[in-house]
Formats: C-alpha cells, structure tokens, sequence
C-alpha cells in the first residue's frame, strides 16, 4: 500500500489521537475506534509509528497454566499489536483446559494483556489406568499434570469424576477424615468406598453420603475409632455400623450402633 506524504501525515495524526485515547482508557470505546480503521493501514501505521507487540502480560493465569495459556495465543514479537485480532486471540486461550473465561486487551503502544479466569481443580481422577485433573465439574484439565498436583484428592473409577463434586465437601469439612483419605472409589456407578493410607475401608451408601458420614463422626468422637486401626466400617445399613478389626486375634466382626443426639 503506498501512502504520499500527506496521507501518511493524515494517518499518523489519527494514530496519535487513537494512542492518546488508549492510553486514557483501554476499554471498549478505544478497541472500537482501532478495530474500526482499514486492515491494510492499521498494519502500515502500526509498524511505521512503533505499535508493535513486545509484551505480553498474564492476568489470573497460574505459573502451571501460562505456558500453554501463551501458546495457544499464538502471538509473535514485532506484530503490529493494532492488527492482532482480539476475539480469535480470546477463543484461542478459552479453548485451553485450565481456562474458564479470558479476555483480551490492546494496551498501546506496545503490550497485550490476557485476562482469564482458571477453572478450579477438584480431584485426580484414575480410570482405565490413565490418571487426569479435572475441575469442579469433573470436567478434564488434559494440560494439567497430575503429579504435580500430589496435594488434590485421587478418584477412582467410571463416573467418579462427575459425582465426586458433592461428596469431596463433605470430606473436606471432616479434618480427621480427610487427612487419612488415601482414595475416593465409585462402586458400581452408584456409591462410593473411602480407601484411606493404612489400607482401610470405609463402604458409604448410594445417595446417603452425608448422614453416613455423620454416624462415623459420632462413632469416631465417642470411641476415636479412625485412630484404633480397622479393616473396614460397612455404613451402608443405617440401621448397623459394622466394624471389622484388622488384628486376626480379635473377633471377625463387631457391630457397633450409632451414638445418639
């Protein structure tokens, strides 16, 4: 595109008057007025007056995430930054896992910011020996390595991702609990057993999670029975708790009721 010297003075002036108004506000008003002006000019002026692309910065985005966050912007150094398009920018970052929502900002003259909003993780989840981060939804994070993520809760089997967001809670406001929570199993589509460090069992009933838990906080307040060493505890008769030691010198198998109040 050629420009003779009084368009090209023309042009500049406008792109001055732009620069100061994005420099004033970055919001809407100045992305409109920018986005409004030719393809061909905003490339020359761009490149002509200095708005060329030298940083990029990252708004909400953590140190895990920002590599693959970067990558999938698919910026490069020198571009003029009034040519770069936002909304193809912004749908590139959104379609990365770790990412919720973004937003994509033109800070002149030289600087893009990425705004997003990560989505939260709730578990590891292990099925047909493949292990993968998913977030609140059970929705997977394939970008997301799972060990470095030692310290979420593991969840094992079909269907475990997608049910665990309502039970996970539930263990979590129980400190005594969660800390010895080695595994959270689904069982056949519909209910779960709570593996815990030292091998024990703890078998919860389909759709009863929270009261089931309840008589194990009261069993465990009157006797500390997480501390007295278990094979397993069968909570799924709400009528009996079943305990069975692990010493082989004890008894097979005790029951024990429920304290009351």
């Amino acid at each position: 595109m050629q420009l003779d010297p009084r368009q090209a003075t023309l042009i500049a002036g406008a792109f001055l008057a732009v620069g100061l108004l994005a420099a004033l506000a970055t919001g809407g008003r100045a992305q409109a007025l920018i986005s409004g002006l030719d393809h061909g000019v905003r490339g020359h002026v761009g490149g002509a007056f200095g708005f060329k692309l030298a940083k990029v910065r990252l708004q909400g985005v953590s140190e895990g995430a920002a590599p693959d966050v970067l990558a999938a912007a698919g910026l490069t150094a020198g571009t003029s930054i009034l040519d770069i398009d936002l909304e193809a920018v912004r749908q590139r970052v959104q379609a990365v896992g770790w990412v919720k929502g973004a937003r994509v900002v033109r800070l002149l003259p030289d600087t893009l910011l990425i705004s997003a909003e990560e989505r939260p993780r709730l578990a590891v989840w292990q099925v047909g020996g493949q292990s993968v981060v998913v977030d609140t939804d059970g929705r997977p994070i394939p970008e997301a390595d799972p060990g470095r993520f030692a310290d979420l809760p593991l969840v094992v089997g079909e269907g475990a991702a997608t049910a665990a967001g309502t039970v996970l809670p539930q263990i979590a406001s129980r400190p005594r609990l969660a800390q010895r929570l080695d595994a959270l199993v689904r069982v056949d589509g519909r209910r779960w057993d709570l593996r815990l460090k030292d091998g024990a069992l703890i078998q919860l009933p389909p759709g009863r999670e929270d009261a089931a838990l309840i008589q194990l906080d009261q069993l465990d307040q009157k006797a500390r029975l997480l501390e007295l060493g278990f094979a397993r505890i069968d909570l799924r008769d709400p009528e009996v708790v079943t305990v069975r030691p692990r010493s082989s010198g004890e008894a097979e198998s005790q029951s024990a009721t429920p304290a009351k109040g």
